[in-house]
């Protein structure tokens, strides 16, 4: 969910921007995009990271880093077009299950993962650091959730 989450904030913080002066947003996304990237291209590239480890951690950033390059094709096609057309709303709600489920991959093989910290560092704090964003992020999304359920008006108040 921490990549939806980025989609979801970048979509958002260039709508407070005029629609002439976004270029100037387009390079803090593209920093933002970099920030994602590249330690996780750093941690695939380390030779430590291809030695044995019982869980599929390394098969999982690489999956990580594919979600993250579409993200940022989403982020930056989001800050660019208006209004978003609903056929691309739906492609990234559907990458949000996606992202979904990978945070919840991310997390089971992490924990259950201990022994890899010795045999593979820099993967198996890697995937740590994804699952505290993915946690995060997907409390972000329960307490949005929460609040919109909230404040919606009840079905017999619509009605009259």
């Amino acid at each position: 969910m921490f990549l939806y989450m980025l989609i979801f904030m970048a979509y958002h913080s260039s709508r407070w921007i005029p629609r002439h002066k976004r270029l100037k947003f387009q390079t803090v996304n593209a920093v933002f995009i970099a920030i994602v990237l590249v330690p996780q291209f750093y941690v695939l590239a380390r030779p430590k990271s291809s030695r044995y480890c019982r869980q599929p951690l390394l098969n999982n950033l690489s999956a990580s880093v594919a979600l993250s390059i579409i993200a940022s094709g989403f982020a930056v096609t989001f800050t660019l077009l208006e209004p978003v057309p609903q056929s691309l709303w739906a492609s990234y709600h559907v990458f949000g299950l996606l992202s979904c489920g990978q945070g919840l991959c991310t997390a089971i093989l992490t924990l259950t993962a201990a022994a890899c910290a010795k045999t593979t560092p820099e993967l198996y704090y890697m995937s740590l650091i994804l699952t505290v964003a993915s946690i995060f992020s997907t409390g972000f999304y329960m307490v949005r959730g929460g609040l919109w359920l909230t404040n919606r008006r009840p079905v017999t108040e619509a009605e009259q």
